[in-house]
């Protein structure tokens, strides 16, 4: 056999096997009452070469899923009491049974007519026409969800607003344009969020920078806002607050400028090329071809370091309060605290660097550098204290 008809052969049995499983797995959704999975696994075995007796069983299976599916689909439309005694509630299940029996048929439709062979007879797959029950049962739905939503609106219950929310655009994607939806859904995006005014306070006895206090209040930066929860810094007109988060800056403290020097010294044995090697006599030792050998020169190299270290240190403590700005009650206090360091080491030496880390030697190459201003060590702190609060408010969500 050659290779090519044995290729011919594994790429047959395989697609045997695979076809079999498909269909195994078929009549397994069908038996346990699964039957649109069943319905999409036969139609996609069926998308190639559909008259061919391997194809037969998928056939037969989707003829019996198809079947079944839609009588238990019309027998639900009926216990929900369709179209005259319908629970309001259920609209909404309706509308998609209605839309399932219809897309059901849309995807069996560009493969018929489907042959039964050995019955000698086309599969049957009774079609409805389902028009008027989809566009009845989104009728009757849109005008539950709607004057669901206005109602929830009017009660200004920010949970039910949320709902009407959600029910809004529901309603906007299967009947868009339907009356004035579309401004209903701002209006329950405004009258679900809880709007949060951010404030800070300076009860120390130094001046919070002005760039620390706009840049702890930029919640733009934060990437806090979400669907139901909006930050601002500054009150905006029309705008009704629900909490408050209050920033107390409690204390400043900066240290003294401090240039700390100390003297220490280094020794080590480096490598310093080659030399000959030579016996117990001070003569030249020789390998088998009559040539010196060479052993690394071994020398003990010193240095002395005078290192002096810059340090400045700032801290910033602060506690955040949680209000509720209707009820005027503290609801929780977080600590807030940060420190920022200023050091910059430099270094002069004599002697022979090679005795130093490798990594202590860009302290020979810094200098002196200006002090920064008390000003800048508490601004420093402000992106850490920033970082604090942004997992103080993630960890600590408003009004959920």
């Amino acid at each position: 056999m050659t290779d090519t008809i044995m290729k011919q052969v594994i790429l047959l049995f395989t697609l045997v096997l695979l076809a079999a499983c498909g269909v195994k797995q078929t009549r397994k959704m069908v038996a346990s009452g699964d039957y649109d999975s069943a319905i999409s696994k036969a139609v996609g075995g069926l998308q190639s070469n559909k008259n061919a007796k391997g194809k037969q069983d998928y056939v037969y299976l989707l003829e019996e899923a198809f079947a079944k599916a839609k009588e238990r689909d019309l027998r639900d439309i009926a216990g929900w009491g369709w179209f005259k005694d319908a629970n309001p509630k259920d609209f909404e299940a309706i509308f998609n049974t209605y839309k399932l029996l219809n897309d059901r048929q849309e995807m069996i439709r560009p493969l018929l007519p489907l042959k039964l062979l050995k019955e000698n007879r086309d599969a049957k797959f009774p079609m409805d026409d389902y028009t008027e029950q989809i566009m009845n049962s989104k009728n009757a739905l849109s005008k539950y969800l709607y004057l669901n939503s206005v109602a929830a609106l009017i009660s200004n219950d920010k949970m039910r607003c949320r709902r009407a929310y959600d029910d809004l655009v529901y309603l906007n994607q299967i009947n868009p344009g339907y009356k004035d939806v579309t401004k209903l859904i701002g209006d329950a995006q405004l009258k679900g969020t809880d709007f949060v005014i951010v404030s800070a306070k300076n009860e120390t006895n130094a001046i919070v920078p002005k760039r620390l206090n706009d840049d702890l209040l930029d919640f733009s930066t934060f990437g806090l806002n979400d669907k139901w929860t909006a930050y601002h810094n500054a009150k905006q007109q029309g705008i009704v607050y629900d909490y408050g988060v209050e920033i107390h800056f409690r204390g400043i403290n900066i240290s003294p400028e401090r240039i700390n020097e100390k003297e220490f010294y280094k020794e080590k044995i480096i490598k310093d090329g080659v030399k000959k090697l030579l016996d117990a006599r001070g003569r030249e030792v020789k390998d088998s071809l009559g040539k010196p050998i060479y052993v690394d020169n071994m020398k003990t190299v010193q240095i002395a370091i005078y290192e002096s270290a810059q340090q400045k240190a700032a801290q910033v403590t602060a506690k955040v309060d949680y209000v509720n700005l209707k009820t005027n009650q503290l609801l929780e206090t977080f600590p807030l605290s940060s420190e920022f360091v200023f050091q910059n080491v430099y270094a002069r030496y004599k002697g022979d660097r090679r005795a130093c880390e490798a990594d202590y030697l860009q302290n020979f190459d810094r200098r002196q550098v200006p002090f920064p201003t008390n000003e800048q060590m508490v601004y420093d702190c402000g992106e850490d204290l920033k970082n604090k609060l942004k997992d103080i408010i993630s960890s600590h969500s408003i009004g959920k």
